[in-house]
């Protein structure tokens, strides 16, 4: 597994356009599994900043029990209306819980500095640890899709689709 820094150094092209994708939308779609193996999709906020990937959010939040439960997860960039698609992105790993208050702290502090709002009070908050990330993208003639994917420690590979 990789951070999003680690990530960014082994795929920097693919690491920008994941993040475009990501930035493009306030609320991307994440999924969980629930205790009976089922699927569990939701909206989020997925802040990247310190060369982190983070979910989080406000306490007792079913997602997060799903992920200390069961750690894996994939994100979702959200999609363009048709006439202005620039592709969508999803990264995958598995989300590590921040319960030390300095790292809810620096969060924080990374958030605000770039701008962001993270309100006072309590939350919770997650590391997502990368194991793949792809972009689903249109080539350059707008004839076919490409799909760039990065695998950790396998590399990025790009596959037409005709």
């Amino acid at each position: 597994m990789a951070t999003w820094q680690q990530f960014e150094q082994q795929a920097p092209p693919l690491a920008a356009m994941v993040r475009e994708r990501f930035e493009a939308h306030k609320h991307l779609t994440m999924a969980t599994l629930r205790a009976n193996g089922s699927p569990r999709i939701c909206g989020t906020e997925v802040p990247i900043t310190g060369g982190e990937l983070y979910l989080g959010g406000m306490t007792g939040n079913r997602r997060f029990a799903d992920l200390r439960r069961d750690p894996r997860v994939a994100i979702h960039s959200g999609s363009d209306a048709p006439e202005q698609w620039n592709g969508d992105a999803k990264v995958a790993g598995r989300a590590v819980e921040l319960t030390e208050d300095a790292d809810r702290e620096a969060f924080r502090t990374a958030v605000r500095s770039g701008g962001g709002e993270v309100p006072d009070g309590e939350f919770e908050l997650f590391r997502v640890d990368l194991t793949e990330a792809s972009v689903v993208r249109l080539s350059e003639a707008k004839d076919h899709l490409l799909v760039d994917t990065w695998r950790d420690g396998v590399g990025t590979t790009t596959v037409e689709r005709r």
